[in-house]
């Protein structure tokens, strides 16, 4: 698979980790930084991953910030992304099986290593499970027409 991974200062060296881990297991990993310790914006990464993979240019997208909740926002607002915070390896199952998520986002001070790189190795085996499921995403698909 083609994995787009992005993180901001906060989550650099959990993302690290996680390129190293994704290229491990023989994925092509796309990186889309930051590669550096100085202060970013995380919605400018975010949306980056968010932009890869509604464009169909990866399979999937990782997004990793302080909380993953700033990243999650900011790739959500891309038409298409169906991005998740995930905590372990059971929200990562759930993510893919009921809603369907492309992007899966960590918050890197809130979640270790081995939580992050089991979920996600869960999320890329999930598969969407469709029945019940896919009204509701069919529902949230909807919402990105929706005008204020």
């Amino acid at each position: 698979m083609r994995i787009s991974v992005g993180s901001d200062h906060a989550g650099l060296e959990l993302k690290r980790l996680l390129v190293e881990h994704l290229a491990f297991l023989g994925h092509e990993v796309v990186d889309l930084g930051t590669n550096s310790p100085d202060e970013v914006d995380y919605p400018d990464f975010g949306a980056a991953v968010g932009r890869s993979v509604a464009s169909g240019g990866t399979d999937f997208g990782v997004c990793v910030c302080g909380t993953g909740i700033g990243m999650a926002i900011a790739a959500n607002k891309v038409h298409g992304v169906r991005a998740a915070v995930v905590h372990d390896v059971s929200s990562a199952r759930l993510a893919r099986e009921h809603n369907k998520a492309n992007v899966i986002c960590f918050g890197a001070r809130l979640v270790g290593t081995v939580v992050a790189t089991d979920s996600l190795e869960m999320f890329l085996r999930s598969e969407f499970g469709g029945g019940r499921h896919l009204r509701r995403i069919e529902k949230i698909a909807a919402l990105d027409e929706c005008q204020p």
